[in-house]
């Protein structure tokens, strides 16, 4: 049964993820030094920059999703609270495995463990994610007048991209900048809307076919 409302914990929840992908930013910069040659050194850090895409559009992706899922909720349980923390505190982690790539890209050895790194930090938010709808669906948590067609479209959508993590996590240990490029692949097509329909535009026959951008 649940018993807490939803607010606070959007409210709570949008701020870490607001944090975490300002952080992101910090990761990116080019020695002080440069001088003459900004140009040259500016262009040297596409590790950085490679890094930074793929966890900014994972943590935007990852915010879709959350703003997706508390639509849908007319209230949460204390174990709902806790997946959304352990969420949040894999979300905010983000930006460390982000500086390990964006550091070590170039270097054999050290670019395979950043890599791995990255793709299972990423791999355990998807799956976060995942188990929070599907434990909100199996607790009655789902507001009673959400379209069924629509939960289950959303839970099929949460989970595809799980195989993928894991097939391009061992990728990373022989071609880490490819399965860089594949966690960015990921991310971005999963931006895709969901073409879930806006619960409070029902009612209104022209926009019910808005689509709430969920993946």
């Amino acid at each position: 049964m649940a018993t807490l409302r939803t607010g606070r914990l959007e409210a709570f929840s949008d701020g870490v993820f607001a944090i975490a992908i300002t952080l992101l930013v910090l990761e990116i910069s080019v020695p002080s030094d440069a001088g003459d040659d900004l140009l040259d050194a500016f262009v040297d850090q596409w590790p950085s920059y490679l890094a930074y895409l793929v966890s900014f559009a994972t943590i935007g992706v990852t915010w879709v999703r959350h703003t997706a899922i508390t639509h849908y909720l007319h209230g949460v349980d204390t174990v709902f609270v806790r997946l959304n923390l352990l969420l949040l505190m894999l979300v905010s982690f983000l930006p460390f495995p982000t500086g390990l790539v964006a550091e070590h890209i170039n270097e054999q050895d050290a670019e395979r463990v950043a890599a791995t790194i990255l793709g299972i930090n990423l791999l355990l938010v998807a799956v976060l994610v995942s188990t929070m709808w599907r434990y909100a669906v199996r607790r009655r948590l789902v507001r009673p007048d959400a379209d069924d067609q629509e939960v289950q479209l959303l839970a099929q959508r949460l989970t595809p991209s799980l195989a993928a993590y894991v097939v391009l996590i061992l990728l990373a240990l022989a071609l880490p900048v490819v399965a860089v490029c594949g966690y960015l692949a990921i991310a971005l097509a999963l931006l895709l809307p969901l073409g879930l329909r806006n619960e409070s535009d029902k009612g209104n026959s022209a926009d019910r076919s808005r689509g709430l951008d969920a993946s």
